[in-house]
């Protein structure tokens, strides 16, 4: 299978549609899916947005659980890769990617300090 690196700046503002919930490799068992190195994968539904494009929500398959991303939240996508499949009569594109951040509101603090 022929990974396809994306370039998630020209995809707009993404966001969490659907909080980071751990992807099943046996449905029937619900067994979770880990990789090569043993960390459980997770799925994060992701709202993209082009300019003067329809939203569409696309589920990203992501190694560990992403901290601080909840539903709402802007998210920060880092080496994300498509991959197209097929199974049977059935086929479609796939993405995962090395990790998924919440970013930071615009004005936050960038750290905790001391008031005067």
């Amino acid at each position: 299978m022929q990974s396809i690196p994306v370039d998630t700046s020209r995809l707009g503002v993404l966001r969490c549609a659907v909080g980071p919930e751990p992807k099943l490799a046996d449905f029937e068992t619900k067994q979770v899916k880990k990789d090569r190195d043993g960390n459980t994968i997770y799925t994060v539904g992701v709202t993209v947005r082009q300019e003067g494009r329809r939203v569409s929500v696309i589920e990203i398959a992501v190694p560990g659980e992403p901290k601080g991303v909840v539903e709402g939240t802007e998210v920060r996508v880092t080496g994300m890769e498509a991959f197209a499949w097929a199974m049977g009569d059935r086929h479609g594109i796939s993405f995962r990617a090395a990790a998924i951040t919440p970013v930071a509101p615009a004005g936050a603090p960038a750290g905790k300090g001391g008031g005067a």
